[in-house]
């Protein structure tokens, strides 16, 4: 574990006891574990909340073999044919249980590989499990739906507190470990922007960390004037300016840069352009759910922004 290098890997807790999730989450898991016998499971909630963390947890703290497969890269019909049947049909050398962990489920082929692995699920049933993890449970059949405890990985306002709270002392701790000297106020920024994603807090802070320290001023000074920066270039219409924007800030995910677009339209934009404004960027999010590339996706909805919008 001391040889991997990201932290999101390095620091992956590996038991339930350890996962930073609501308590009424962890004792449901705790009691499925306790009982020795764990059902088939579909797990949905947003990304970087911790459900592939979840799955791998439950494996290790049952002994459980497991098979890991990213729906997002292998979503066709030849991985039932050849990986999941090939390992769920094995018998397990060590007698320990076994299961398949269809991470990013929801990639997979709604009207082959999906309906597919029903008949699976039944046929290997006495000496197989599935875990399914995905962000949009609307994009997985009803079938399998039936088939599986559904978990919603989901935090209450009222859990938030808690939970957050635990998640900072965790991320506190691997700084520590880490060597890396921290202004817990901009910790505590860092998880409140990003909550639930505790991933991409993870990741964010490991790269902020290249400096030895992680300060407060430093971060938000740098996202002040890069969005500046873009409602400038958005309000010149300078359109090859802006994709070498997009080019470099490649790491800011959809969600957070349509979240400040919004946040910002009212101090940017002449008051009638924001209903257009919002319009665009709810058509767009729809949209990133299921294109290709995302990079292209942001472009074109900055380029009707461009377009359709004023700017003070």
């Amino acid at each position: 574990m001391d040889e991997q290098f990201i932290w999101v890997e390095k620091y992956r807790p590996q038991t339930i006891d350890e996962c930073v999730l609501p308590e009424s989450l962890k004792d449901t898991f705790k009691e499925f574990i306790a009982s020795g016998q764990l059902p088939n499971f579909l797990f949905c909630g947003s990304a970087g909340c911790g459900k592939t963390t979840v799955a791998r947890a439950l494996c290790n703290e049952v002994g459980a073999e497991y098979l890991f497969i990213n729906g997002s890269e292998e979503s066709g019909i030849d991985v039932i044919r050849t990986k999941i049947k090939n390992f769920a049909s094995s018998v397990s050398l060590t007698d320990s249980k076994k299961i398949v962990i269809l991470d990013e489920a929801d990639y997979l082929n709604p009207n082959s590989t999906q309906p597919a692995l029903r008949a699976f699920i039944e046929e290997f049933s006495g000496n197989c499990r599935f875990i399914f993890t995905c962000n949009f449970k609307n994009r997985i059949i009803e079938p399998l739906h039936s088939r599986c405890a559904v978990i919603e990985f989901r935090t209450t306002a009222k859990q938030k507190p808690a939970v957050a709270t635990a998640f900072f002392k965790r991320v506190t701790d691997i700084l520590a470990k880490e060597g890396i000297e921290h202004d817990q106020k901009a910790v505590l920024e860092l998880i409140q922007k990003h909550f639930p994603d505790f991933r991409r807090v993870l990741n964010e802070l490991q790269r902020y960390s290249v400096s030895g320290r992680i300060d407060s001023g430093v971060m938000i000074n740098v996202s002040e004037d890069s969005w500046n920066n873009l409602f400038s270039l958005l309000k010149d219409k300078n359109f090859k300016e802006v994709r070498k924007w997009v080019t470099a800030n490649g790491d800011i995910e959809t969600t957070q840069l349509f979240s400040d677009l919004f946040n910002n339209a009212n101090d940017k934009l002449t008051a009638e352009s924001v209903p257009q404004l919002v319009l665009i960027l709810a058509d767009y999010q729809y949209k990133a759910a299921f294109v290709a590339d995302h990079e292209l996706n942001k472009m074109a909805a900055l380029t009707e922004i461009m377009a359709s919008c004023k700017f003070k």
